[in-house]
């Protein structure tokens, strides 16, 4: 690891830390102002605040776990860590989205006064704090599902309290309260919208789904044409974490010494090092084959001799 990705990866972990202890405090203000101001919309964004500060809490566990070292009992690492954080933190939102619905029906049946002035305060100084966060974690949640899903609550937060600054205004102009349990609403959809792409894109990578941008139609077209390369089978793409991803597959190629194949493996690594796959298991499999001017033509009766495995690990 370079010592400019080190210092990157430091900076994003206090990053995380710093945002998680604002977020805890903030949200707890954003209870108080809630309560005090009546506004449901502010008490959704104070539920959303909270799972933000759970967003962070679990992308800061995830973070320290995915970056440490594989053991003998996890030979892999710890990179799944972070992808179950985002899953779980996703998941929280769909269960604190139900909750704002429910209770913004109740609002709609029965509509309650609201205090404009705080709700606008407030949403200002949650729009300050949720944009400082973004701005933060802007680096690290391109390269980094954990990272993006504490992105994502930080960017649906900051398009909320937007939502509940227009309302105070309405609010203010028009007295007109039905607005608050409408924001809410809007809140909730948003969340659930902010979510579901992370659940679905996380459950990919822990159900060991072909990795986001790669077609395995692709990879076994870009292995085939490989010159030595007869066939390819057997093969499975999966990722490790959100950016690290692995291959096995069978390869046919005609009988020669392992001197010989050693040059067609180095081939098949370099091409899946091109799109992103580091982490290979490749075994050859010998066939006797003849000439034609079609090309290597098996011979009737073939024979499969399974060879020594090639095992490359590139990190």
């Amino acid at each position: 690891m370079s010592h400019h990705h080190h210092d990157h990866a430091h900076n994003t972990g206090w990053i995380l830390q710093v945002s998680l202890l604002a977020t805890v405090g903030f949200t707890g203000f954003e209870v108080y102002a809630g309560l005090r101001s009546g506004s449901l919309a502010l008490l959704s964004d104070a539920g959303h605040n909270f799972t933000d500060a759970l967003a962070l809490l679990l992308a800061a566990i995830g973070f320290y776990l995915q970056r440490k070292p594989a053991n003998q009992i996890k030979t892999y690492g710890y990179q799944r860590a972070g992808v179950i954080a985002a899953f779980l933190n996703a998941a929280t939102l769909i269960v604190i989205s139900a909750v704002i619905f429910w209770e913004a029906a109740g609002r709609i049946v029965h509509p309650r006064p609201v205090n404009e002035r705080i709700m606008m305060w407030v949403a200002g100084a949650a729009l300050i704090l949720n944009g400082a966060i973004m701005l933060a974690l802007q680096r690290g949640q391109k390269e980094d599902i954990n990272i993006r899903g504490a992105f994502l609550h930080m960017l649906g937060d900051a398009l909320g309290a937007v939502g509940i600054i227009a309302g105070a205004l309405v609010i203010a102009y028009t007295g007109w309260t039905y607005v608050d349990p409408i924001l809410s609403i809007a809140l909730g959809i948003l969340i659930v919208y902010t979510a579901w792409d992370i659940i679905r894109e996380s459950l990919n990578i822990l159900l060991e789904g072909l990795p986001r941008g790669i077609e395995l139609g692709s990879v076994t077209k870009a292995m085939t044409e490989l010159e030595g390369v007869l066939d390819v089978h057997d093969l499975h793409i999966w990722s490790l974490g959100s950016k690290t991803h692995a291959l096995s597959s069978h390869v046919l190629i005609e009988d020669m010494p392992p001197s010989a194949s050693e040059r067609i493996l180095k081939r098949i690594h370099g091409v899946l090092g091109e799109l992103g796959i580091h982490h290979t298991t490749i075994q050859f499999e010998h066939v006797p084959c003849v000439l034609s001017d079609s090309g290597c033509q098996m011979k009737a009766g073939r024979r499969h001799v399974h060879d020594h495995d090639h095992t490359h690990r590139h990190d």
